[in-house]
């Protein structure tokens, strides 16, 4: 089978390696598409660092795959069957969570079981979509940890997959109203289209749009956007300030982006003005339901957020397109 071989900081190989064969307890999987997550772009261009992807491993852990094989005491499972392989089981190894081989032809999964190892993809969503079950399960872990309540508002800092997904999973939650804010324009336009407010704030006040969207509400020194919740999605630093100095008494925030450095928190104004910072990493089964049941019911075009697609040949070209947030959201391998 061709795999991609991540090696280090700028340096990813498609190599052919054997294909695996079942056991009496394994499956087989052909990958149908794999996402490009932002965990492998930045471990390409910086190194491994915190991300579990490592030198000399086959990489890629967002992906929707196809059953080819399965070994006799398989049951639940046929030959054809589309699933989604949970990263932290399906390797059977939790290390490889970010080394699954999304970015292999085919993936083997030991001792398999369905609703544990893999999961049985609802023939009412398709295959591209499916390939976004993985980050929209940590969007929908960070938009419950929010613990939102029917009609509550929230700003998402961040329009990438996990930014959107999270978004999408707040409004499913029952929030009444959603704001996305990025930097990139296009990937702005792409949360516009999908029903949500946005802010761009190098071209506009972040609080004061704030204002205009939700209205007003009472701050520690003085007044501020009425927003409940605040989920981080970008590991900019800065954003837990930004919070802080934004957020409303008795509002929250859910730090899900990756934050490499400490950071540091006001802990006078986070006490008295009774603000919550909340950690979101992963995801549970529950999550994976739920993101199944959103995509499922149709109300978003999830399937818009993918802006490209490239054959596996082209896995370096993926990588680095995925990085130009001005011109790509999501990006795509597909076999």
């Amino acid at each position: 089978m061709r795999a991609a071989v991540y090696n280090g900081m700028l340096d990813v190989e498609v190599v052919e390696l054997e294909t695996p064969t079942c056991g009496p307890g394994d499956v087989l999987l052909r990958n149908l598409y794999s996402s490009v997550c932002g965990s492998d772009v930045s471990a390409y261009f910086h190194g491994p660092r915190a991300h579990r992807v490592n030198p000399g491993s086959e990489f890629g852990h967002e992906m929707v795959s196809e059953v080819v094989a399965k070994g006799a005491e398989v049951t639940g499972l046929e030959v054809g069957d589309r699933v989604y392989p949970y990263p932290v089981l399906a390797a059977g190894d939790s290390s490889r969570a970010g080394t699954l081989g999304g970015f292999s032809e085919y993936l083997l999964v030991p001792d398999c079981e369905v609703g544990k190892q893999v999961y049985l993809v609802d023939e009412r969503i398709t295959s591209k979509e499916a390939a976004l079950i993985e980050p929209f399960t940590v969007a929908t872990h960070a938009a419950r940890r929010a613990g939102p309540q029917k009609g509550e508002t929230a700003i998402v800092l961040g329009a990438g997959t996990i930014g959107i997904g999270a978004a999408i999973a707040l409004t499913h939650f029952g929030c009444a109203k959603v704001m996305v804010v990025d930097l990139s324009g296009f990937r702005l336009e792409k949360a516009a289209e999908l029903g949500f407010e946005t802010c761009n704030p190098s071209e506009e006040d972040l609080a004061a749009k704030a204002v205009e969207v939700f209205g007003e509400a009472r701050a520690l020194k003085g007044t501020t956007a009425d927003v409940d919740i605040f989920i981080e999605a970008t590991g900019v630093d800065a954003l837990i300030g930004t919070y802080q100095d934004m957020g409303k008494i008795f509002s929250r925030m859910v730090v899900v982006g990756v934050h490499h450095e400490s950071v540091p928190v006001n802990l006078s104004t986070l006490a008295y003005a009774h603000q919550s910072l909340i950690g979101s990493g992963g995801y549970f089964p529950e999550d994976v339901d739920t993101v199944m049941e959103v995509m499922a019911g149709k109300e978003f075009d999830i399937e818009s957020i993918v802006t490209h697609e490239f054959p596996q040949s082209e896995i370096v070209q993926a990588i680095r397109t995925a990085a130009d947030v001005g011109e790509a959201l999501n990006v795509m391998i597909k076999y």
